[in-house]
């Protein structure tokens, strides 16, 4: 059994006073009136730290990497480990936000060794979640599985339901990356029934888009942009700028794959023009291999293609993103095969090139 979703980020008066379905612009102002007044060090701590979830989740990354290293300096002030690890929570889910997984990495396993010692169990299972999740995108299935079902398995006992929906998920995305559709859609859909049931607005988000995913693998993509669109509202709601990003492009991974490849090229756009904006890396590389996949198949010039598949290559390779590098090499082949023939390397239906689904590129977990 589980209870209604909450967000133990805030903390202090500020647990009171916000849920999690709080607009991010609530929390912002909210959090900063907290900040200004606040009368001691652990105060201001917690209030930055808020500061710093909202601004990650608006997509500000810069005012979010302030914000996250004023509550780090303010725990400390106070010797309090456990506000401590939160802070490095929180910057090292910034960090990889931004594609900075090798720093992702240290600062969710510095936040893991200070809540072990300060015995806060939240940012304790809160900065493994991290470190899991962080070893996922990177394509480390291997390393982090067993981590991701540990993890669930303790939201499971503490009924805990955001942290069951993130595992959940996580424990989804390896499965459909690794061609189990079946048991993927199973997880999502069960992630959006207790998302649901939890009143976890932004949990039903991400597992709609995973549903929406799978569908769309499975040659139901009108189905699939219908749950994408359901998820949009949830994000405009929230200002979830950065899940927004996310959901428009895996609306364009769905035109892609359904061959309405103008409809891809125009989405691709949108969701680079949204990730530029936030200065998000990761999300940027994946949305420009889309963007790059689309002209190809709509006419454009091979040579060109392979050229921006070179750079995708080194950005995909420099961020760590193993499975999204694996997605430019076999399009590379596609194209290289199709052009070593008489027929367009751009036109998949003369050049006889298969049609090979684009994975998600990772999803970021509900309760990041």
């Amino acid at each position: 059994m589980y209870g209604k979703a909450f967000a133990p980020e805030y903390q202090g008066e500020l647990g009171a006073a916000l849920g999690v379905n709080s607009s991010y612009e609530e929390v912002l102002a909210t959090a900063r009136r907290a900040h200004d007044t606040a009368g001691t060090a652990l105060e201001r701590a917690r209030a930055a730290l808020a500061v710093a979830e909202a601004n990650r989740r608006l997509g500000r990354v810069s005012d979010a990497g302030r914000a996250w290293r004023d509550s780090y300096r303010s725990a400390r002030e106070a010797g309090d480990a456990a506000a401590m690890a939160w802070a490095l929570w929180s910057g090292g889910t910034l960090a990889r936000q931004c594609g900075a997984l090798p720093l992702a990495r240290r600062l969710l396993t510095h936040a893991v060794e200070l809540a072990d010692g300060s015995g806060d169990r939240l940012a304790h299972g809160y900065s493994l979640a991290g470190l899991a999740e962080t070893g996922r995108i990177q394509g480390d299935y291997a390393a982090v599985a067993e981590l991701h079902e540990r993890l669930l398995e303790e939201g499971r006992a503490h009924g805990e339901a955001r942290h069951m929906v993130w595992a959940m998920s996580g424990i989804a995305q390896m499965h459909r990356n690794t061609g189990d559709y079946a048991k993927a859609l199973e997880l999502f859909e069960e992630s959006v029934r207790i998302a649901t049931d939890a009143d976890d607005a932004r949990g039903r988000a991400w597992s709609l888009r995973g549903v929406a995913d799978v569908l769309s693998v499975q040659g139901e993509p009108d189905r699939a942009l219908a749950l994408l669109s359901e998820a949009e509202t949830i994000c405009r709601t929230m200002d979830l700028a950065s899940a927004l990003a996310y959901n428009h492009k895996m609306q364009a991974n769905v035109q892609y794959r359904a061959g309405r490849y103008a409809s891809a090229r125009d989405t691709y756009a949108l969701a680079l023009a949204e990730f530029s904006d936030m200065h998000e890396p990761r999300g940027v590389a994946l949305s420009r291999l889309g963007l790059t996949k689309s002209r190809a198949r709509l006419g454009r010039d091979a040579e060109a293609t392979l050229a921006e598949l070179a750079e995708l290559e080194r950005d995909f390779t420099r961020i760590g993103l193993r499975h999204a590098r694996e997605m430019v090499l076999a399009f590379r082949t596609e194209l290289l095969e199709a052009a070593g023939g008489d027929a367009i390397p751009g036109r998949p239906e003369a050049a006889g090139i298969p049609e090979r689904t684009e994975a998600s590129g990772g999803m970021v977990p509900a309760g990041a």
